[in-house]
């Protein structure tokens, strides 16, 4: 999965990562939360948000799933989840999600949770320009 974002990672890259959501976390009070299955306690993978544009209220959503899981609804369902945290617990207005271009299941979910395509970002730890989304809270409109 991590070939999606920049990896696979050195143990001072994971590291340093940790380091930096820790920092977000305090800071903006958001991060990623583990998601675990219910019925064994196995650790599936993470879902959550991270600040991206702050000063207009702007969250990005990650969802990261191990491959185990992938096609067991799991991921649609910590992004519901996410996305109603974002706008009734913490008054996001809006929120951003991207994903590899070659990603086309990432592609479907963030259309499932209602998200609609609107510009290509580049993103630093691929070298690539990813697709990006932006979903607007109706609660804001």
């Amino acid at each position: 999965m991590t070939r999606f974002i920049g990896g696979p990672f050195t143990n001072r890259e994971i590291q340093d990562r940790l380091d930096r959501e820790i920092a977000l976390s305090r800071e903006y009070q958001v991060q990623y939360w583990p998601i675990f299955l219910l019925e064994d306690h196995e650790h599936v993978g993470c879902a959550g948000l991270r600040p991206y544009r702050m000063e207009d209220l702007v969250y990005e959503l990650g969802i990261h799933l191990r491959s185990p899981y992938w096609g067991r609804g799991l991921a649609e369902e910590a992004g519901r989840g996410v996305v109603q945290f974002a706008f009734e617990e913490i008054g996001a207005r809006v929120l951003f999600a991207g994903h590899h271009p070659e990603n086309s299941v990432s592609q479907r979910l963030l259309v499932k949770l209602g998200f609609r395509a609107t510009h290509e970002e580049f993103y630093a730890p691929t070298g690539l320009k990813h697709p990006s989304y932006l979903l607007a809270s109706s609660l804001h409109a």
